[in-house]
């Protein structure tokens, strides 16, 4: 008996051909690339070096798109907003040693965003692993271990039959919720040495999908469906899952308000009438998510930022629906559900009965005027008139990028993204230098749009060699630059904790004559023009940089209060 299966395991005479007779001149890297193209990658991004040149050497006989950066840790933002805003596994391929050490600060945001990045990168020769010193350049005693508590998983391959395998498995990981950063490591002497083995061609790497389990969502549903103020925090994983349409269905059914996280933005229409927005820097939006007596938390770990500073105290029962085990009751006791959140607000949406609640729209009217109060105290017109007039230039559906700069910790709570997906930031790792590079990722994702990175001049420097990238693959990426002299945020938290500063000022360049050295045009810009400027600058094919001289500040804290 022959069943479908045996029939999709049974080579076409092309692949039996491609088996028996492989072109000549393939290494170990063919097999890499060949392997990437059969789990349907269609680009690579990173930078060569001399133990992967047998990787980049591939790559001239494959059909991948490369993109080359400047600096790993740039190749590992790219390639994390290329997986981001894609939702595939980004290949990021890398060199031994310093090159493979210096993306360390991406795949940390990587793994912190829950964003698949596929790290493949070159090893000493073989004799030279297993700890012994060598002196192989580049040689690590154990390179592997430097990645093992950054990513979700490890592969070492010693032979060139290992590869396929390797890479499937990592490929399979980094796409299986909660989504991650993976990490393939292949010695120099297996890239780069001649292969008898046949071209790849078809891999099986499908991720595995994570259901809630019934007898939760059951309890989950009958605690919603009689909550008398229920009310929903909803968190990257919902953007992740691409779960906002079940979201708002649930929301509206139970009549509950929502609030998204930093991470989360855009999981939630922003001016729904059952939207709180995502003011959790707010002892108002923390107040009432307490006064909630059944909370659903759907994909958030309630960490520092989303409790405003671990000073969120629950009163009512939390439902927590979590695909990072590790995350689940990690900071409050729940009912802990993990599940990737579309499933599991789809088993919700199943089983749990509609409520009337004609109170909701006005507690969120209520909130939202009290936030709006406080903040009008502080005479903060200057930084809310700069997000107005980025959110006027920026199209509805093109993404933007923020760096850990003034301007991006207020577009965390202030910025309506209009839809998902398409707002992101360092702010799972807090490193500096993501959002250009990371922009140049997602104008390779997508090139019909145009792409918005928001960066300090700080942050600036960590990145502006990709300025170079983005004129030699001509990227749709307008960099604003919001100069300030030095670490804007610093220099406020070390006057307000020490009455003064150290270290926080920066001698920076001219930002447009540099620009203009890479062929990009620059232009200063003022808070009267910055609209018509970054419009312009959008609307123009190519790269673009727009420098904004200002000092901004950011609104008072409230978790320090009582």
């Amino acid at each position: 008996m022959t069943h479908d299966h045996d029939l999709e395991l049974r080579p076409t005479p092309a692949q039996t051909e491609a088996a028996l007779n492989p072109p000549p001149g393939r290494t170990g890297g063919d097999l890499v690339v060949e392997t990437l193209a059969g789990l349907g990658a269609t680009t690579v991004f990173g930078l060569p070096g001399q133990h992967a040149l047998g990787m980049f050497d591939a790559l001239r006989r494959s059909d991948l798109r490369y993109v080359g950066l400047r600096v790993e840790n740039n190749a590992g933002f790219a390639a994390d907003a290329y997986g981001r805003i894609t939702g595939e596994a980004a290949p990021l391929l890398l060199s031994t040693g310093p090159g493979a050490l210096t993306s360390l600060a991406a795949l940390q945001e990587a793994r912190a965003a829950s964003a698949p990045v596929l790290a493949i990168a070159s090893q000493v020769p073989t004799a030279g692993l297993g700890g012994g010193r060598h002196g192989y350049l580049h040689e690590l005693p154990d390179q592997a271990a430097s990645f093992r508590g950054v990513v979700k998983s490890v592969h070492t391959v010693r032979a060139q039959s290992q590869i396929p395998s390797a890479i499937a498995e990592a490929w399979k990981s980094a796409l299986t919720a909660p989504h991650g950063p993976v990490w393939v490591e292949i010695p120099q002497d297996v890239l780069s040495a001649v292969t008898a083995l046949p071209v790849v061609t078809a891999a099986d790497a499908t991720p595995e999908d994570l259901p809630p389990r019934p007898e939760l969502t059951a309890v989950a549903a009958d605690l919603l469906s009689r909550a008398e103020r229920p009310a929903i925090l909803a968190g990257g994983g919902a953007v992740r899952a691409d779960a906002s349409g079940k979201l708002r269905q649930l929301a509206e059914r139970l009549q509950a308000p929502v609030v998204t996280t930093f991470g989360g933005k855009g999981a939630f229409p922003w001016n729904h009438p059952l939207s709180l927005q995502s003011w959790l820097e707010d002892r108002h939006t923390t107040d009432f998510l307490e006064d909630a007596d059944v909370l659903l938390v759907v994909g958030s770990g309630l960490g520092e930022l989303s409790s405003n500073y671990h000073t969120f105290r629950p009163r009512g029962r939390v439902i927590q629906i979590e695909a990072d085990l590790g995350k689940l009751e990690a900071n409050h006791p729940a009912l802990g559900i993990h599940a990737d959140a579309r499933l599991a607000l789809q088993a919700l949406l199943e089983t749990v009965s509609p409520r009337e609640d004609a109170t909701a729209p006005e507690r969120v009217r209520e909130l939202l005027s009290r936030v709006g109060e406080r903040l009008a105290a502080q005479e903060l017109t200057l930084e809310q008139g700069l997000l107005s007039s980025i959110r006027a230039a920026l199209p509805a559906g093109a993404p933007s990028f923020w760096d850990m700069t003034i301007l991006s910790y207020w577009a965390w709570s202030a910025f309506d993204p209009r839809r998902p997906n398409t707002m992101h930031s360092a702010q799972g790792a807090g490193g500096l230098g993501y959002a250009f590079p990371a922009a140049i990722g997602a104008a390779v994702a997508d090139p019909t749009r145009p792409v918005l990175a928001v960066s300090g001049d700080g942050g600036a420097l960590y990145s502006v060699a990709e300025l170079a990238t983005a004129r030699q693959h001509d990227m749709n990426v307008t960099w604003l630059i919001v100069d300030d002299g030095g670490y804007g945020i610093l220099r406020e938290y070390m006057t307000d904790a020490f009455g003064e500063t150290t270290a926080t000022e920066l001698t920076r360049p001219d930002f447009v004559a540099l620009a203009e050295s890479f062929g990009v045009p620059g232009v200063r810009t003022t808070p009267e023009t910055l609209e018509q400027d970054l419009t312009k600058a959008l609307a123009s094919p190519g790269p673009a940089v727009v420098v904004l001289p200002a000092l901004l500040r950011m609104f008072a804290p409230t978790h320090l209060e009582g």
